[in-house]
């Protein structure tokens, strides 16, 4: 039997897939990818795991037996199988990003004490190196007042469909501080957009910083400018709203005013509608004003 395997749910997904063959290059033999989709875990000789399925989780690490470490490649939808995992006394490592989930799995801190299991959150880029990044600059400069994280995003590279939908889903919470003019290092000046990465909330804790912003933009400058354009225009007050109908002209009877009708100049009386007058004598038709008689 094999002892201490890492199972790495998500495996064959596009972030999972090479922590998988990373960690099979470090501990050949031990590693196994698990994830919701069974056909395509076993071609990988893994295994069946739903992270929405806590209790089947579970069952899936009884099976298994010598579970030494869960890494999980992508997000569940609560704290679920961070718990079960913790309390069988299973190390977690999880590269997941949004802070309602992190705090989740902070506060079972006691449990996890108890059984003496470690987690390890915000392990990927942004949250990840850029908390690494953060600290290392802290701790050069004695101690910074405020922290302000930038990431720029390669338009063009691959990202996974959970990458993708929690992007998305940032782009559409709210926005708390201004976009920034900023120089990046081989991409010039650029615009740097508020973004609700999770280090804005979890440096504060750690490094005791009072003010952490998190930002991103895009390697294109076009496709930055008509995202991030649309986002404004989503959340201007003006968008959605009808126009208001132009105002036709209305009739008036002859001595009659109202809402729209010509009035006489100061000192003049009304007359009668003139709007249809008589041809001079002789003529029988009728014609509108301003216009001459045929001749």
């Amino acid at each position: 039997m094999k002892s201490d395997r890492i199972v790495v749910v998500g495996g064959y997904g596009a972030v999972g897939a090479t922590v998988a063959a990373t960690l099979e290059g470090w501990f050949p033999g031990r590693v196994v990818v698990a994830g919701r989709d069974e056909a395509r875990a076993r071609l990988l000789g893994g295994v069946r795991a739903d992270v929405a399925d806590p209790d089947g989780f579970r069952r899936t690490l009884e099976e298994l037996g010598d579970v030494a470490a869960v890494v999980l490649c992508v997000e569940p939808p609560d704290t679920g199988v961070a718990r079960v995992c913790l309390e069988r006394g299973v190390h977690l490592v999880d590269i997941g990003a949004t802070r309602r989930l992190l705090d989740g799995v902070a506060d079972l801190h006691d449990l996890a004490a108890g059984a003496g299991a470690t987690a390890v959150l915000s392990v990927g880029v942004a949250p990840g190196l850029t908390n690494l990044l953060a600290r290392r600059v802290h701790e050069a400069v004695g101690g910074a007042e405020r922290i302000d994280l930038t990431v720029l995003l390669g338009a063009g590279e691959r990202h996974g469909a959970d990458a993708v939908r929690w992007t998305v889903e940032g782009l559409a919470g709210p926005v708390a501080e201004a976009p920034l003019r900023t120089t990046l290092p081989g991409h010039g000046r650029r615009t740097a957009h508020p973004f609700p990465f999770s280090d804005q909330h979890t440096l504060p804790r750690t490094l005791g910083v009072e003010q952490v912003t998190t930002r991103l933009c895009l390697d294109s400058k076009p496709l930055a400018s008509a995202l991030f354009g649309l986002r404004a225009a989503a959340r201007s007050p003006a968008v959605g709203r009808g126009r208001a109908p132009a105002r036709r002209p209305r009739a008036h009877r002859a001595g009659r005013r109202g809402a729209g009708a010509a009035r006489p100049p100061p000192g003049r009386a009304a007359g009668p509608d003139r709007r249809l007058q008589p041809d001079p004598p002789g003529r029988r038709r009728l014609r509108r004003p301003g216009r001459r008689p045929a001749r």
